[in-house]
């Protein structure tokens, strides 16, 4: 398409022509002149257009007109139209070379200038800032929200770090435990764990090595926490200052019936004996006495040879052993064990040789069978002292006190009577009124009334003191046997007893314990060859031990423990002090157990329950019957022995179908005798097939009881038709006998 050519003609009066030049000289060589002319518009005013350009050439002063078509009416003077025409040419030639944006960002520049001079209430106030712009609220909060964004992303960055723990660890933890102090998910642990090899779940227990390992390859710091009992073992510690003379701890010894409560009876002036039941000691008693001013603690140990472990107590505790050996009855199985109880604790021995008074006391008979034992009498150059005593008579009592006093002095025994105070518990038992009692002597220091203690896996605060007389008391020295009572829950005999500070201390120490104390279970075990293979089907005989003393219930667990069979074992799922409760019942009932109350009665809901669920409760209160019942209720357990005699045997000739009776064996008897309703069983090719009894026996078509070696006979069998030719019936006798434990 060829391109319109447009003709420029200069047209206009000269007068105007000439002031255009004469303009032109006096203005500078890039300004244009325009002519203003009337609006179309009225009296409208004309604004001057923005893009004006101030670069147009006007070149020999001619304002140039455009020739337009004929059908278009002019609108502008032909100086307007060149002006335009020069304008369109000035646009077109800058949108060419890319200048539109400079003007866009001269346009935004003007327009940020005129936002920077609004006036706001902060502009009008200040002098100096009037010619300065504030930012808006809006721009500040947009910043704010931009700064706390970056904030954030900075913290998530940190926060993505690992962060190392310093964690405790105890001698046990389960794998819940470890995961939490470190803070780490258990799976995490239970991976770590799969990948060496070992496998695991979250309840299974791990010891400190093995928590220590994983605690460093999570990269935390293991820290080995200081054990309850070492904390205890300094406290336990007793200084060698302000050092007090305190009166001696003497424990009687020797076999059972040989007279040891007696004999402290006749010191104390009280009946003991009386108290127990079958005249048998089955409890531990501590007493004090004085004599010359003199105080004395004794402790009366039980004879019996299921009292063992409150033998060892006592010998543990004690500064002096008397051993009482009837002069009537010599030297018994109790008497030697006492000798190796007292010469393990390393403690002097006194014999004091009882029944003395009885016409057939021979007391030289006793210092000789004691000279086996190394316990050699002043009196045969040795260095043991043997009283010769007797209870009725009250003979040589004061001599045996004397003796008591003499070992003690050059014992020179003392200990500090201002620290906190030390103790063991001897027995621990539930009063239906007080709740539970720790009877306890004094080792070091003083008991004073609201001292809070710690004694094994119990705690509390003293709530009263209560001596050896009945009487209350609100301190006790050492060397003092006494009552307690506040604390939480019975303690086990031969417990430590430790007063300290504050109620908190004897709580976190307490927690320790018992924490420290849960019974260390295996995970990682293994099965063996000997182990997958191992028996287990033996009979176990469950048993529920309630007693009034923690010291009987542990005799009666330790002797039934001795019962031991291949076939039967007893089994002791609870070993508690108190009264028969309905919770105990329940368990009885749960787990078939016996349920033997040794000096306790069981209360009336358990009763109750126990006649509903028929369970019965065996009450007992000498331990010798209970031993005896447990070995009789293991006896029912055993299977019995059964004897089996071969009466005679008949072979199968012939099987005959008769009416009315069915399937007859024809048989000869080849051995013995077969006789009616006796016990027989077929054997076919060696193998047993059947087992019962004879129906009949026909011989000649009459119905007989019996019938010997030799002969023929019919016979049927009771459930059994089955017969072939050539069957063995073989006739037996059984004979069940009971076995015994």
């Amino acid at each position: 398409m060829e391109k319109k050519k447009l003709k420029l003609s200069i047209s206009g009066s000269s007068k105007k022509t000439f002031n255009s030049i004469e303009q032109a000289k006096s203005q500078s060589r890039n300004t244009v002149v325009i002519e203003k002319k009337g609006s179309r518009f009225g009296n409208k005013p004309n604004y001057p257009r923005p893009n004006q350009n101030k670069n147009a050439n006007v070149k020999s002063g001619f304002i140039p007109k455009i020739n337009k078509p004929l059908n278009q009416k002019p609108s502008f003077s032909a100086s307007s139209d060149f002006e335009k025409r020069k304008l369109a040419e000035q646009r077109a030639t800058r949108r060419l070379k890319g200048e539109t944006q400079e003007k866009d960002i001269k346009q935004n520049k003007i327009n940020n200038k005129r936002r920077e001079l609004k006036l706001t209430v902060s502009r009008a106030l200040s002098e100096d800032g009037i010619n300065l712009r504030a930012r808006s609220l809006a721009s500040l909060k947009r910043a704010k929200q931009k700064e706390n964004r970056l904030l954030n992303k900075e913290q998530k960055i940190e926060n993505l770090k690992p962060v190392k723990r310093e964690v405790n660890i105890p001698e046990v933890i389960t794998i819940r435990e470890l995961a939490n102090r470190m803070a780490e998910q258990s799976s995490s642990l239970i991976k770590h764990l799969l990948g060496m090899g070992v496998t695991v779940t979250i309840n299974h227990t791990i010891d400190a090595d093995t928590a220590e390992y994983l605690v460093k390859e999570f990269g935390h710091k293991p820290v080995k926490e200081e054990k309850a009992e070492d904390i205890l073992e300094k406290i336990k510690e007793i200084k060698t200052q302000n050092l007090k003379s305190r009166a001696p701890i003497v424990t009687v010894m020797g076999h059972v019936d040989h007279g040891k409560t007696s004999v402290l009876d006749v010191l104390r002036e009280a009946n003991v004996v009386s108290g127990e039941f079958g005249g048998i000691t089955q409890h531990i008693g501590a007493y004090q006495i004085t004599y010359e001013k003199n105080k004395i603690t004794f402790i009366d140990t039980p004879g019996h040879a299921a009292f063992t472990e409150m033998r060892a107590r006592g010998s543990k505790l004690t500064d002096l052993v008397i051993l009482v050996v009837a002069a009537d009855d010599g030297v018994k199985p109790q008497t030697i064990e006492s000798i190796k109880h007292a010469k393990a604790a390393k403690v002097p021995i006194v014999v004091a040789i009882n029944k003395c008074d009885l016409p057939d006391a021979d007391p030289q008979k006793i210092k000789n069978q004691l000279l086996e034992y190394e316990l050699i009498a002043e009196d045969l150059s040795g260095d043991t002292l043997m009283v010769e005593i007797s209870t009725k008579t009250k003979k040589n009592l004061n001599k045996l006190v004397e003796s008591i006093i003499l070992q003690a002095e050059i014992l020179d025994l003392k200990t500090d009577f201002d620290t906190d105070a030390k103790g063991i518990v001897l027995e621990s038992k539930i009063d239906i009124g007080r709740g539970p009692i720790a009877n306890v002597i004094i080792t070091a220091g003083t008991l004073n009334k609201g001292d809070y203690f710690v004694s094994g896996l119990k705690w509390g605060k003293v709530r009263a003191i209560i001596n050896d007389q009945g009487k209350q008391i609100d301190k006790a020295e050492p060397a003092t046997p006494i009552e307690i009572l506040g604390i939480n829950g019975a303690s086990k005999s031969g417990d430590d007893f430790i007063v300290l500070k504050t109620e908190k201390e004897a709580k976190s120490l307490c927690d320790g314990r018992i924490q420290e104390s849960k019974e260390r279970k295996n995970p990682l075990s293994f099965v063996t060859q000997d182990s997958a293979f191992n028996d287990t089907l033996s009979e176990e005989l469950n048993i529920i031990i309630k007693s009034d003393v923690h010291g009987s219930s542990e005799a009666i667990k330790n002797a039934i423990n001795q019962i031991k069979h291949d076939e039967v074992k007893p089994k002791i799922l609870l070993s508690d002090i108190g009264m028969v409760t309905e919770t105990d019942v329940t368990l009885a009932k749960a787990s078939q157990a016996v349920i033997i109350a040794f000096n306790v009665k069981p209360s009336k809901e358990a009763k109750k329950r126990a006649e509903q669920e028929k369970i019965s409760i065996s009450s007992f209160n000498i331990i010798y019957e209970v031993l005896d019942f447990i070995k009789g209720k293991m006896s029912g357990l055993l299977t019995p022995e059964v004897d089996e005699k071969i009466i005679g045997t008949a072979e199968i000739l012939e099987i005959f179908k008769v009416s009315k009776v069915g399937k007859v064996a024809g048989s000869k008897v080849t051995d013995g005798e077969i006789t009616q309703d006796s016990n027989a069983r077929v054997i076919r090719d060696g193998a047993i097939i059947f087992n019962g009894k004879i129906g009949s026996i026909f011989r000649e078509k009459n119905q007989t009881k019996q019938v010997s070696a030799g002969l023929e006979c019919g016979i049927t069998l009771k459930d059994f038709v089955d017969f072939q030719k050539n069957d063995v019936i073989e006739v037996y006798n059984s004979t069940v006998t009971e076995r015994t434990i």
